[in-house]
């Protein structure tokens, strides 16, 4: 099997777009390639079509592939529920809830299961392009890693690193790399690529030729910054800073909760041009002229119910009613609109029952067991069909629950308080059902564009298009098929011929 590892030189350097353009550039070449990533650390998750869940990048790599997405391609993924602690899913399960010390502990004993799910993953295929995560500069983190260099040896995977020059400092971040990795990991990087460069690429050139001679890796190019990147859909956190509004007459405002989850939900009403979407960050209360509050997923929905109360965001939510608005609660937020949410067996932290914000007649408890699924609904109003998915642990019920606003795979769904103007769903994803959406928004007097998917399509072809142009992709390529063993080095870039023995 050829694979080859895109690692970065920092964290959010741009690795989960590159992996989702190289993979349909693969693709559009005939080869059979598919996504991985051994360890990812992200609340934004997909259900997948074997019934488990991996991270939002690795079902967008998926989609950029031709595939559907499966746990083999994140076996290990990491959702974090508090500052030092984070639940443990492994090959799309939940196995267990660990603070950070004792999960560096537990890492290196699933490097075998690691393994084993890139093995079946690449058994057939032309290539897997694995993605790395983090930085592998953090080299005290090296001892047991299955996320970085500790994978690429074990597996035998070339690796090519990737810069931000966008942050500055670009050189010291691949130099700096180099000088403190142990000789080993040096040897495993063939390449390097710089990420979000604005300008004229040419004026780096120096500074390409300077990281190569130092390193001794071979330069793969310059990827300029790519604005139709936006349009795709994020999965760190980091990337909700990103600007989200359009100006559109109808405001939509989304408190930004710690632990938020699954906020690609969002994405399709930043599309929309007749919706402003309003991302409320802590600190600043909730916009007075928002014609509809959505509280996003959580996934820790007690600790961000605390802090929705400390930053006020509750009684600006009353008042917010008060003028006649309207509230939609989805999953963690669904439970929030709530009388009470209830955890008995201490799943999200000390065992107990807090109360809810009391909008909807609706109780929520908390079980172990979690639910996955892709499902197909309709909206009950419009008839309207829809598609989703449920990623949640809690079981909501109560007199606004006789009151469902949605039908999923037959069943009713979702609860409504007497007026329809507060409701929520377990379901994510709604949104991006052009017919939903259209009708949704309908209801609050706003148009609706159709496409989404066509344009989350056009931007993995435009992506797919940029590496192309500014990257040496068959020189990146044939590292793939170069034994890591080899210690060549390759000084070409874009347009040069690799070396025979890496062809």
């Amino acid at each position: 099997m050829k694979a080859i590892m895109i690692q970065g030189a920092g964290s959010n350097v741009g690795k989960s777009l590159l992996v989702a353009g190289l993979c349909r550039a693969a693709v559009r070449r005939g080869l059979s390639v598919a996504p991985f990533k051994p360890q990812n650390m992200s609340n934004n998750a997909a259900v997948t079509a074997d019934g488990g869940e991996i991270g939002r990048a690795q079902a967008l790599q998926a989609r950029a592939a031709g595939l559907e997405p499966v746990t083999a391609m994140n076996p290990v993924l990491l959702k974090p529920e508090s500052e030092t602690g984070a639940q443990v899913v492994v090959r799309g399960r939940r196995r267990a809830t660990l603070k950070a010390r004792d999960y560096g502990k537990m890492k290196g004993e699933l490097l075998p299961e690691v393994l084993a799910a890139f093995h079946e993953l690449g058994a057939g295929r032309d290539l897997v392009i694995v993605e790395g995560a983090g930085s592998p500069a953090e080299v005290n983190l090296r001892a047991g890693d299955i996320a970085n260099m500790g994978f690429a040896e074990a597996a035998g995977v070339p690796v090519v690193l990737v810069g931000d020059i966008e942050r500055g400092g670009v050189i010291a971040q691949l130099v700096g790399t180099h000088a403190v990795l142990p000789e080993g990991d040096r040897a495993l990087i063939k390449g390097f690529a710089i990420n979000k460069f604005r300008g004229d690429p040419h004026l780096f050139h120096e500074g390409m030729e300077i990281i190569a001679a130092r390193t001794g890796w071979a330069p793969l190019g310059i990827l300029p910054h790519l604005a139709a990147a936006a349009k795709l859909p994020a999965e760190d956190v980091i990337d909700l800073a990103r600007p989200l509004a359009r100006g559109g007459a109808l405001k939509v405002a989304v408190p930004r909760l710690p632990r938020i989850a699954n906020f690609d939900d969002l994405d399709p009403l930043a599309a929309e041009p007749g919706v402003e979407l309003t991302l409320v960050p802590p600190g600043q209360p909730l916009p007075g002229d928002a014609a509809l509050v959505l509280i996003p997923g959580s996934k820790s929905t007690l600790s961000d119910l605390a802090a929705f109360r400390a930053e006020g965001w509750d009684i600006d939510l009353a008042a917010h009613l008060r003028r006649g608005g309207h509230v939609l609660g989805l999953c963690g937020g669904y439970q929030m609109l709530g009388r009470t949410i209830d955890d008995p067996e201490g799943i999200e932290g000390p065992p107990g029952t807090a109360p809810g914000l009391g909008l909807l007649d609706v109780a929520t408890t908390m079980h172990p067991e979690k639910r996955l699924t892709r499902v197909n609904g309709t909206d009950r109003e419009s008839g309207a069909p829809l598609t989703g998915y449920e990623i949640h642990i809690g079981r909501t019920e109560g007199p606004d629950a006789a009151r469902p606003w949605l039908t999923v795979e037959g069943q009713p769904e979702g609860a409504a308080s007497p007026d329809g103007r507060v409701r929520g769903s377990y379901l994510h994803g709604l949104f991006a059902s052009d017919a939903f959406r259209a009708a949704y928004l309908a209801r609050l007097g706003a148009p609706s564009l159709p496409g989404f998917e066509d344009g989350v399509e056009a931007a993995l072809d435009a992506l797919a298009d940029h590496i192309e142009a500014h990257l040496d992709v068959d020189a990146l390529l044939a590292l793939a098929a170069a034994p890591v063993s080899s210690g060549q080095k390759y000084r070409g870039g874009p347009g040069a011929e690799p070396p025979a023995a890496l062809s």
